[in-house]
C-alpha cells in the first residue's frame, strides 16, 4: 500500500497490521510498492518496527523537505555524504563553539537534519551574495549615471558630476582613480570661426574636420532625428563683440512619416502583428511610411558612414522592435551593429525627435553638474554611494512670518481703502477717508517695497489716469507734486495720457495765483501752467479729430461690406442664369464643389462624406506610385 503525503509527516499513520513479525518481503509486488516500505525514499523494511524508525529520521524528513522544495529526493548514500562530519561538532560535549561552527551557523545541541539545512542556506546566501556584488562590480552600485569628483578650488561641500555614458569602457575602469585627468583630456581647446578677428593665441584654428565628434540619433513614432556634433566648441562674436561659443554641427537631419495610429498609439506594423493586417486606406498609408521611413534613415547612414565609423560615441535612442529594426537590421550595406561598444543611451528622459532636442541633449550631456553636500547626508549615504553619489541638500522648512503689529495691520487697511477709492476715481470719497482718519495727502503706501512705482495717492491717481483726481489732491489736500517714486520719477513723469498731464498744468495755474502756495513746478516737472478753458478747448479738438478718424474708418468699413455684398449678387444672378450650372467660360473650383456636395447633410454625414472622399484620394495615390514602380 502506498504511503500518502499526509501519511509521511505522521509516523503513527504508517502502520497498517499489527503484526510487527511479518516475513520480510520486496519492496515492489508488480509494481505497486507494499505497506513495509517507503516510496518517497525508495527503501524497504522487514518490520512495521523499521518502518516507523525509517519515518521518524532525518534522512526521511530531509526527504519531505526537498519534495516541498520541488526537488528530487536523495538516497541514503547521499544523505550521509552530504552530513559528512556534523555528527562530531553536534555531539553535545561542553566545549565552547569554534569558529567553523559559528560562521556555518551551526550550535551545539543542534539536530543533524537542523545543521545540515543550516548549512545549506549559509552556503546558498554566500554564493547569492557573490553574485550581487560581482553584478555590482560591473555595473556600478545603483548604476548610477553620473561620476562625481570634488577640487581644491572649490568649496569642500561642492562636487562636480560627469555622466559615465561620455567614457569609454576602458575610461570607466579607471575613473575611480584618474576620473580628474580623464575629464581635462576631453576638455579640448575652441576654436575659432572664420572672420571671427581672433589670434590663435586664445584658441586653436583647427579645421572642424579633424576634431573628434560623436553622433546622436533619436527614432520613435514617425519621428527620426540625427546629427553629427563636433566635441570642441567654435567661437564666434556676438552682439557687441562678445565671443560666444557654440556647438559644431558637422551634419544632421530630420524626417516624419505618419505611421502611428492616431488615438490608439502604436505603430502600424506592431498593430499588425498583434491582430493581423488591416486593409484600410489609413492602414496602407502607414505601412507604406514605415517602409519609406525605414529607407530614408538608412540612406542617410549609408550617406554618413565615414564620420560614423569615425565618431568616438554613438548615443541612441530607439524605442520598439519597428525602430530598433530600422536601425541595426540586419541588411545589406549595414551601418550601425547592436554589438558595438561605442553605443550608448541618454541617461536622462527626452523630449520628440527634433535637432532642437538633439541639441539639448549634447548640451546636457557634455556639460559638469554641480550638487552640494552635507555631511548629514553624506554619513546617511550607504557603503560605497557615500564615494559615488553625492546627497542632495535637505530642503530647509520656510520660515514663518511675523505676525504684523497693530500699527502695520492699520497701515495695510488704509493703503488698501486709499488705492481703492483711486482706482474708482472717487474723489470727495479720498478727500473725506483722508481727514476723517487724519492721514497725510502724500501717505505712503504699505509695505514700501510692493509699491516703488506708485507710493502716494498722487502717483497711483496720475498712472491711472483720474485728471480730477489729480486736480482734487493738488488743489484740496495740497500734495507734493515733487516726490519721487522708486524709479526717481515725479507723479507726472507717471501720467498715462495728454488729459491727465493737462491737469496738473491746470492744477499749477490755480495754485499760482495762491499766495499759500510755495510748490516748486520745476522740481515737479510740470510745464507751464494751463487754464481750465484752454484745456477744455484743446480736449475738445482731440475729440473732434478723433470722431473725424472714426467716421472714415466705418465709412471705409462700409464700403468694403457693400463690395462684397455686390459680388455676392453677382454670383447668385450668374448662377440663375446657368440654371445650376456656371456660366460659359466660368468654371467651379474644388472648394465650390465641396460644398455644393456637402450642401443639405447633418455634420454626421458630412464627416463620413469627408473621409471617404480623402480615403478614396489616399487609394488613388498609392495606386498611381505601384504602377510607377512596376
Amino acid at each position: 500500500m502506498t504511503l500518502r503525503p499526509d501519511q509521511r509527516q505522521r509516523p503513527g499513520a504508517t502502520e497498517q497490521r499489527s503484526d510487527e513479525t511479518a516475513p520480510q518481503s520486496p519492496s515492489f509486488r508488480d509494481g505497486i510498492p507494499i505497506s513495509t516500505s517507503c516510496a518517497l525514499c525508495q527503501a524497504a523494511f522487514s518490520t512495521v518496527h523499521e518502518q516507523r524508525q525509517h519515518v521518524r529520521s532525518d534522512f526521511h524528513r530531509y526527504n519531505l523537505k526537498l519534495q516541498l522544495k520541488g526537488s528530487q529526493p536523495v538516497d541514503e548514500a547521499t544523505f550521509t555524504k552530504l552530513i559528512g562530519d556534523l555528527d562530531e561538532s553536534l555531539s553535545g560535549s561542553d566545549s565552547s563553539e569554534s569558529e567553523e561552527e559559528e560562521a556555518d551557523g551551526v550550535k551545539n545541541g543542534d539536530t543533524t537534519l537542523t545543521a545540515l539545512l543550516k548549512r545549506q542556506a549559509k552556503i546558498s546566501q554566500t554564493e547569492e551574495e557573490s553574485k550581487l556584488a560581482t553584478s555590482k562590480r560591473k555595473h556600478g552600485i545603483g548604476n548610477a549615471p553620473l561620476l562625481w569628483m570634488s577640487s581644491s578650488k572649490l568649496p569642500e561641500n561642492t562636487a562636480l558630476g560627469v555622466y559615465k555614458a561620455l567614457l569609454t569602457d576602458v575610461e570607466q575602469e579607471e575613473a575611480q582613480a584618474h576620473l580628474v585627468e580623464i575629464v581635462k583630456q576631453k576638455q579640448l581647446k575652441p576654436v575659432h570661426a572664420k572672420h571671427s578677428g581672433s589670434t590663435q593665441s586664445s584658441g586653436d584654428k583647427t579645421p572642424s574636420a579633424s576634431i573628434p565628434h560623436v553622433f546622436l540619433c533619436m527614432i520613435g513614432g514617425g519621428h527620426f532625428a540625427a546629427m553629427i556634433v563636433a566635441l570642441a566648441p567654435e567661437v564666434r562674436k556676438g552682439q557687441g563683440g562678445v565671443e560666444e561659443r557654440h556647438a559644431i554641427v558637422k551634419a544632421h537631419k530630420t524626417f516624419h512619416r505618419y505611421t502611428t495610429r492616431r488615438k490608439q498609439g502604436g505603430a502600424q506594423s506592431a498593430n499588425d502583428n498583434a491582430k493581423g493586417n488591416a486593409h484600410s486606406a489609413g492602414a496602407s498609408i502607414r505601412r507604406y511610411n514605415e517602409a519609406a521611413l525605414e529607407l530614408d534613415v538608412r540612406n542617410v547612414f549609408s550617406e554618413w558612414k565615414t564620420m560614423i565609423d569615425d565618431a568616438e560615441l554613438l548615443f541612441i535612442r530607439a524605442t520598439g522592435t519597428t525602430n530598433r529594426r530600422t536601425l541595426f537590421g540586419p541588411y545589406e550595406g549595414q551601418v550601425l551593429h547592436r554589438n558595438d561598444k561605442r553605443i550608448r543611451g541618454f541617461p536622462f528622459s527626452t523630449r520628440r525627435a527634433t535637432q532642437a532636442e538633439l541639441m539639448r541633449s549634447f548640451s546636457e550631456l557634455t556639460r559638469l553638474k554641480v550638487s552640494t553636500l552635507t555631511e548629514a547626508a553624506i554619513e546617511a549615504a550607504p557603503g560605497d554611494q557615500q564615494e559615488s553619489k553625492p546627497a542632495k541638500t535637505p530642503s530647509t522648512p520656510r520660515p514663518v512670518p511675523p505676525k504684523p503689529s497693530k500699527e502695520e495691520e492699520a497701515a495695510l487697511l488704509h493703503t488698501s481703502q486709499l488705492q481703492a477709492l483711486i482706482r474708482r476715481s472717487k474723489a470727495p470719497g479720498l478727500l473725506i477717508y483722508l481727514t476723517k482718519n487724519s492721514l497725510s495727502p502724500n501717505y505712503t503706501f504699505q509695505p514700501q517695497s510692493e509699491h516703488h512705482h506708485a507710493p502716494t495717492p498722487l502717483h497711483l491717481a496720475a498712472s491711472t489716469n483720474s485728471p480730477p483726481l489729480v486736480i482734487a489732491l493738488l488743489t484740496k489736500a495740497n500734495a507734493d507734486p515733487t516726490i519721487l517714486n522708486g524709479d526717481n520719477k515725479t507723479a507726472y513723469d507717471i501720467a498715462g495720457d495728454i488729459r491727465t498731464r493737462d491737469a496738473f498744468r491746470v492744477a499749477r495755474h490755480l495754485l499760482e495765483e495762491s499766495p499759500d502756495s510755495n510748490i516748486d513746478w520745476n522740481a515737479a516737472h510740470v510745464p507751464s501752467s494751463m487754464t481750465q478753458e484752454e484745456a477744455n478747448a484743446r480736449a475738445s479738438r482731440d475729440k473732434a479729430a478723433e470722431d473725424v478718424a472714426e467716421a472714415e474708418r466705418r465709412k471705409a468699413d462700409l464700403e468694403k461690406i457693400r463690395n462684397i455684398e455686390e459680388d455676392q449678387k453677382v454670383g447668385k444672378i450668374q448662377r440663375k442664369a446657368g440654371v445650376g450650372k456656371t456660366l460659359p467660360g466660368v468654371e467651379k473650383t474644388a472648394e465650390e464643389r465641396r460644398q455644393e456636395e456637402a450642401r443639405g447633410l447633418t455634420p454626421e454625414m458630412r464627416t463620413r462624406l469627408e473621409r471617404e472622399r480623402r480615403a478614396r484620394a489616399a487609394e488613388e495615390r498609392i495606386r498611381r506610385m505601384q504602377g510607377g514602380g512596376g
